[in-house]
C-alpha cells in the first residue's frame, strides 16, 4: 500500500486596515469660492482585503488590494463645515511594493449645505448627499513592528453633486497625510494559480450601445431637478489585457436647459438668444477603458460639434466605473464635467456586441 500526501496554494485573500490623518488646502476653481479657502483636515480608515493570487487579476495588476473607506474631512471654514464619506477602494502597487496609488469612489454626507437664508455663501454643495471621489499616492511600509507599518503621502479630495440640485461649484481639496497600517494575518507570499487557463485578449472592433439618465438643475438656484437622457453609440478595440480603446458620438437632451433658454434670454437681453433654441447637443468623443476583473474603470473626452445654446465650454469630459453583468451587458455610473465643473451623475446601462 503507497499512501501520498499533498497540499494546495493557500493564496487566499487576507485582511488589513489602515489608519491615516491629513491636513489639505483647498483648491479654488471658480473666482466665487475664494471665501471658501482653509486649511482641511481629517481621518481616513481603510479595510481592504489584501490579494494574493487566487484570481487571474491579482497577478496581472501585481496583487492589489480592494476594499472600503470612511472619510471625514473638516473644512475649518464656517461655511461648509464637515463631510462624512464611505465607498469602495482599489490600492495599486508600485517600485516594490513601497509606493501605493489609491482610487476610491463613495458617497459623503456634508454638514452645512446651502441654504438660502442660513447659509447662502455656500456655493459650492447644493445638497446634503454628495458624491466623493479620492486620489492618493504613498509610499507605505508593513510589518516594520510585528504586524504595524506606516505610510504617508499625498491625498487629494472632490466632493460634489454632479450638479442634481444648485448651486454646485463643488470643493477640490490636496494635502499631505501620515498614519499606520495593520494586518490582521502573517504576510504570504503571492503567487499565480498555475490551475488558471490564459486567455488571448485579443478581439474584433465591438460596438456599444449606452443609455444614461438622471436628474440635474440649472445653474438658476431653485429651478428645479428634471431628467435628462444621454445616448451613447460608439467602437472600441480591446488591446490587451488591461485597455481598449474607444471612439464614438452621442446625443445629450438635457430637459433642464429648456427653462434655462427661456430663463437666459429674458434676464440677459444683451445676449440675444432666441427663447425656442434647440437644447439638445450632440458630441464626439475618444476614450479608454481599463479592464480590472468585472468592474471596468472608464475615462472619456468629447467635443460638441452640435451646441446652439453654447452655455458651457465645447469640451466635455467623463470619467466612472462599469460592472459586466455577462460579457455583453454592463451597467454603469459617471459623472460628466466640464473641466472641474460637474454636469451630471450619470447612471447608465448598455450592450457590448
Amino acid at each position: 500500500m503507497i499512501s501520498l500526501g499533498c497540499f494546495s496554494q493557500n493564496n487566499q485573500d487576507t485582511p488589513a486596515i489602515s489608519v491615516t490623518y491629513f491636513r489639505a488646502n483647498v483648491l479654488p476653481h471658480t473666482p466665487d469660492l475664494e471665501h471658501l479657502k482653509g486649511h482641511p483636515s481629517g481621518v481616513m480608515v481603510d479595510f481592504v482585503k489584501q490579494t494574493h493570487g487566487n484570481s487571474e487579476w491579482h497577478a496581472a495588476y501585481n496583487y492589489p488590494e480592494y476594499g472600503a473607506f470612511f472619510l471625514y474631512q473638516n473644512f475649518n471654514n464656517p461655511y461648509i463645515g464637515s463631510n462624512y464619506s464611505v465607498g469602495a477602494l482599489y490600492n495599486f502597487y508600485f517600485l516594490n511594493r513601497n509606493v501605493k496609488l489609491l482610487l476610491s469612489q463613495g458617497v459623503a454626507l456634508t454638514t452645512s449645505p446651502y441654504d438660502k437664508v442660513e447659509n447662502s455663501k455656500n456655493k459650492a454643495f447644493g445638497s446634503k448627499i454628495l458624491a466623493n471621489t479620492n486620489l492618493g499616492l504613498f509610499y507605505k511600509k508593513e510589518n516594520i513592528i510585528d504586524k504595524f507599518g506606516i505610510e504617508a503621502g499625498i491625498l487629494f479630495t472632490h466632493y460634489s453633486n454632479g450638479r442634481t440640485k444648485s448651486p454646485n461649484s463643488g470643493i477640490n481639496t490636496y494635502g499631505l497625510n501620515l498614519g499606520i497600517n495593520y494586518n490582521f494575518e502573517k504576510s504570504k507570499p503571492n503567487s499565480v494559480d498555475s490551475t488558471l487557463v490564459k486567455t488571448d485578449y485579443k478581439e474584433p472592433i465591438k460596438y456599444n450601445l449606452v443609455f444614461r439618465s438622471g436628474v440635474n438643475e440649472s445653474a438658476v438656484i431653485g429651478s428645479g431637478q428634471h431628467p435628462f437622457y444621454h445616448i451613447s453609440v460608439y467602437a472600441d478595440k480591446r488591446l490587451n489585457r488591461k485597455s481598449a480603446i474607444q471612439f464614438g458620438t452621442e446625443v445629450f437632451l438635457t430637459t433642464s436647459f429648456k427653462d434655462f433658454i427661456k430663463y437666459k434670454s429674458i434676464a440677459y437681453p444683451e445676449l440675444n438668444l432666441d427663447p425656442n433654441t434647440d437644447y439638445k447637443r450632440v458630441g464626439v468623443f475618444i476614450g479608454h477603458e481599463l479592464f480590472v476583473n468585472r468592474i471596468s474603470l472608464e475615462a472619456q473626452i468629447g467635443y460638441y460639434v452640435y451646441d446652439p445654446f453654447k452655455n458651457e465650454i465645447p469640451i466635455y469630459d467623463r470619467v466612472g466605473m462599469k460592472y459586466y453583468i455577462t460579457n455583453k451587458i454592463f451597467a454603469g455610473f459617471t459623472i460628466k464635467t466640464h473641466l472641474f465643473l460637474a454636469e451630471a451623475l450619470e447612471f447608465g446601462v448598455g450592450v457590448r456586441l
